[in-house]
């Protein structure tokens, strides 16, 4: 299995990382909202008039 970060083989510590650098990057990622799949506005049904 390869790192999806960097592409050098996962190491089982850090599985399905190589390093706990690439878990970082990912961890970074998730936290700004780069994984975001784009949809349309949910409305919330208590704020509605």
């Amino acid at each position: 299995m390869k790192c999806p970060i960097c592409g050098k083989p996962a190491s089982e510590r850090y599985r399905p990382f190589c390093s706990r650098r690439c878990a970082d990057v990912d961890l970074a990622r998730w936290l700004r909202g780069d994984y975001r799949i784009p949809g349309e506005p949910v409305v919330d049904p208590d704020k509605e008039e």
